[in-house]
C-alpha cells in the first residue's frame, strides 16, 4: 500500500512540474508587448506623407501655384513666385506673417493656423523645385544701367543678396532676380510703411534701406531685378499620389 501511495504521490509531482512548464511561455508573452509600445512614438515622428502634405499646400497652390494670379491688397499686384526659394527664407516668412512682423491679413490668417512642422513641410516642399535650367552665373544677366548702379550701389543689395541677387549671404534672405517687379515693388515700399495695422513690414535693416529712396527709385530697382535671369518659377498643382 505504501508503495502504491509513492507511486501517486511521484506522478502527482511530475504532472504538476509539467503543467508549470508547459504555462511558462504563455506567462512571459506579456513581458514582450511593451516593446511594441515603445517603438510607437517613433513612428509617430516620421515626415508628413503625400496626404497631409496635399492638405497643408493646397492653400498656398491656391494663389502661388497659378500664374499671372493677382492680389488686390493693398493694391493690384502678382504673387511673389516662392518655388525655389530656400526653405529657411519661406519659413522666415511665414513666421513674420504669423507674429505681425509683415502685415498682410490673408497671410496672417493662413500663417496663424501653422503648426511648426507644418512651416517646415511648407517651406522643404517649395524649396525642393528646380526649374531644371542651368546654373545662374555669378554676375547678373544683365548690366545695369548708370542709374540702377547707382541705386544699387546705394542700397548695397549685393552685399546681402548676393552679385546675381539669386546667391544670398543668408538662407534666411530671399533671391530676388526675376521675381515679379510688382510684387517687389510693394513689398520695398511696405518697409517703408510704418503705423499702418494692415500695411507694413518690419525689419530694421530693410526698413533703413528703403526709406533712402523715393517710390520711383525703389520702382526702377524692382524692374532691374525683375528683367534678370533667376532660379524662382511657378509650380502648378502637383499630382499627389
Amino acid at each position: 500500500m505504501n508503495k502504491l501511495l509513492t507511486t501517486l504521490f511521484a506522478l502527482s509531482v511530475a504532472c504538476a512540474t509539467g503543467l508549470a512548464q508547459a504555462q511558462a511561455p504563455a506567462a512571459t508573452a506579456p513581458a514582450a508587448a511593451p516593446a511594441a509600445t515603445v517603438a510607437a512614438p517613433g513612428a509617430a515622428a516620421k515626415p508628413a506623407g503625400p496626404k497631409s502634405l496635399e492638405a497643408k499646400v493646397a492653400m498656398c497652390i491656391g494663389c502661388h501655384g497659378i500664374k499671372g494670379y493677382q492680389s488686390s491688397f493693398p493694391e493690384v499686384y502678382k504673387v511673389p513666385m516662392i518655388s525655389g526659394q530656400s526653405a529657411k527664407y519661406i519659413a522666415a516668412a511665414l513666421t513674420a506673417y504669423k507674429n505681425g512682423d509683415r502685415k498682410h491679413p490673408t497671410m496672417r490668417s493662413i500663417a496663424e493656423g501653422l503648426s511648426e512642422q507644418d512651416v517646415t513641410d511648407i517651406s522643404n516642399w517649395y524649396a525642393s523645385h528646380d526649374d531644371g535650367g542651368s546654373p545662374l552665373a555669378d554676375k547678373p544677366s544683365r548690366e545695369p544701367s548708370a542709374q540702377v548702379t547707382a541705386l544699387l550701389n546705394k542700397a548695397a543689395c549685393a552685399s546681402c543678396h548676393g552679385a546675381n541677387f539669386s546667391s544670398p549671404i543668408d538662407p534666411s534672405y530671399p533671391k530676388l532676380s526675376g521675381q515679379h517687379a510688382d510684387y517687389l515693388f510693394v513689398a520695398l515700399k511696405a518697409y517703408k510703411t510704418e503705423n499702418n495695422p494692415a500695411v507694413g513690414r518690419n525689419n530694421g535693416v530693410m526698413g533703413a534701406i528703403a526709406k533712402q529712396f523715393s517710390n520711383a527709385e525703389l520702382k526702377v530697382l524692382a524692374n532691374y531685378m525683375a528683367s534678370l535671369d533667376g532660379e524662382l518659377t511657378i509650380k502648378p498643382e502637383p499630382k499627389f499620389r
